[in-house]
């Protein structure tokens, strides 16, 4: 009685880097960032965990490409929006901030894994100036400072405890600015303009976030208005519209 041959094994599916991510991208919208692993990603393409370690160390590094992805799909829409628009530093501004919202109720997997992830190091995401997401916001920002004169908080209001902290971001932003080639009186951007820009940084993502998780504390039968509103405001309080 003859030996009985083996069957031959079928070969392997060829993937690609895009491949991964158009999976795991998938993954992450459709189950959450909890059904996101290697495993899953390999289960989904055919092959086997061990095979995506020559494209991605570890989850981490999967997440991290997945990030800058995302920040790269937004910024091209940012990008896309404003290039429709006249040359006014707060007419594009305020298209910016209305485009963010807009991305992020359209996307909240993706705004979750980018901006509300624990744990993922991105608290400083606005100082990430040299990544697409963060150039569209600097040249925003260039083009205020160059043509606008911004209202800001008179010194003596701001905190001592965070003077620190925000010389450290100035020196950052106009070394950034600088390097962009944005061209601006430099001591336009003072200690209160820079606080300014944490403080509006700070209404617009927290009023994205809770509209993004249904956290308001009210029920809102169209929460555009109130992102609306606080847009109007931010505008008056800096000086960028009147009334």
């Amino acid at each position: 009685m003859g030996q009985t041959q083996p069957k031959p094994r079928g070969r392997a599916p060829v993937v690609t880097d895009a491949d991964i991510r158009r999976v795991a991208r998938a993954l992450l919208v459709e189950h959450g960032p909890d059904a996101l692993s290697l495993r899953a990603i390999a289960r989904d393409l055919g092959i086997t965990a061990p095979a995506l370690y020559r494209y991605y160390k570890s989850r981490d590094d999967l997440l991290e490409s997945l990030r800058l992805e995302f920040c790269a799909d937004l910024a091209d829409e940012l990008t896309a929006e404003i290039a429709t628009l006249p040359d006014d530093g707060a007419v594009q501004f305020f298209a910016i901030c209305r485009g963010f919202r807009r991305w992020a109720l359209a996307h909240t997997s993706e705004y979750t894994l980018v901006f509300a992830s624990p744990g993922t190091g991105r608290t400083a995401l606005m100082r990430r100036f040299d990544e697409p997401f963060g150039r569209v916001f600097l040249a925003a920002a260039g083009r205020l400072l160059a043509t606008y004169d911004i209202v800001t908080p008179p010194t003596d209001v701001i905190p001592g405890e965070l003077r620190e902290d925000l010389v450290l971001f100035q020196t950052e932003l106009l070394g950034a600015l600088s390097e962009a080639g944005q061209k601006f009186p430099a001591e336009k951007l003072d200690l209160g303009v820079t606080y300014l820009m944490i403080q509006i940084w700070a209404r617009l993502y927290g009023h994205v976030t809770l509209e993004v998780f249904g956290n308001y504390p009210i029920p809102l039968s169209n929460p555009e208005f109130l992102f609306d509103a606080m847009l109007a405001d931010l505008g008056r309080t800096a000086g960028l519209v009147s009334g």
